[in-house]
């Protein structure tokens, strides 16, 4: 079976040819198979977010090739990158990125509804995922009523409501406590448990030496220094 990403020599440069040019991610090259954890840990600045970025596509790189599912995406229009991350990969970002006057019912729903799908098949998607991860009883509450750990899983319901085979998270633990963070690391480990692949950037211990992580990328300076 081929890997489910292979990227070669991927960098990043930020303002090419200007005196505030940055190269955030210097030739990373990667084989990740599908159902694998893998963790991209390193300090502030040191590219993790950016390489994940391209590896979500929401960035092109600056050179080298990756190829998602099989699919050459640097010769991807924007259009086809668009569709592509909406049908195969979900995020969960460290801000959450909820409209916090919206009920977590129509958070979840904005995602859905540019898919023309039946109104009930949207429905009964969105009560399934918040029954899975324990928030059936605050489908009405706006998000602003909610707690840290529960923005969390709002924003986890909704990066898994297209059924993606790929789930990028930008440090997941960052604004919880120790029981919430254990909490949502053991949602990950279900996760993997059916088969989803997922990417972490995490300078948080607790994430890196977790039993089901299959892969640890040091990085430094743009670079993969160390792979576990």
């Amino acid at each position: 079976m081929s890997p489910l990403i292979v990227a070669q020599k991927i960098s990043k440069i930020f303002n090419p040819g200007q005196p505030n040019q940055v190269q955030a991610v210097k030739n990373c090259s990667l084989e990740i198979n599908s159902g694998e954890v893998w963790v991209f840990a390193g300090p502030s600045g040191c590219g993790k977010t950016t390489l994940l970025s391209l590896l979500g596509l929401m960035m092109r790189p600056t050179a080298g090739r990756l190829s998602i599912l099989g699919e050459e995406t640097t010769l991807f229009t924007e259009r086809e990158r668009t569709l592509f991350r909406r049908r195969h990969i979900g995020f969960l970002f460290q801000d959450f990125h909820l409209l916090p006057d919206l009920t977590l019912q129509e958070n979840l729903e904005l995602v859905l509804f540019p898919e023309g799908r039946p109104l009930r098949e949207i429905w009964q998607r969105i009560k399934e995922l918040a029954s899975r991860l324990g928030l059936r009883d605050k489908i009405k509450e706006k998000v602003s009523h909610l707690s840290g750990g529960e923005k969390q899983r709002v924003s986890l319901a909704r990066a898994l409501l297209n059924d993606p085979q790929l789930l990028i998270v930008d440090e997941p633990t960052a604004h919880l406590d120790s029981q919430r963070s254990q909490e949502i690391l053991n949602l990950f480990k279900a996760l993997k448990d059916q088969g989803l692949t997922l990417l972490i950037a995490s300078h948080d211990p607790l994430v890196i030496k977790a039993p089901f992580v299959d892969h640890v990328a040091w990085m430094k300076d743009g670079q993969i220094e160390t792979l576990i």
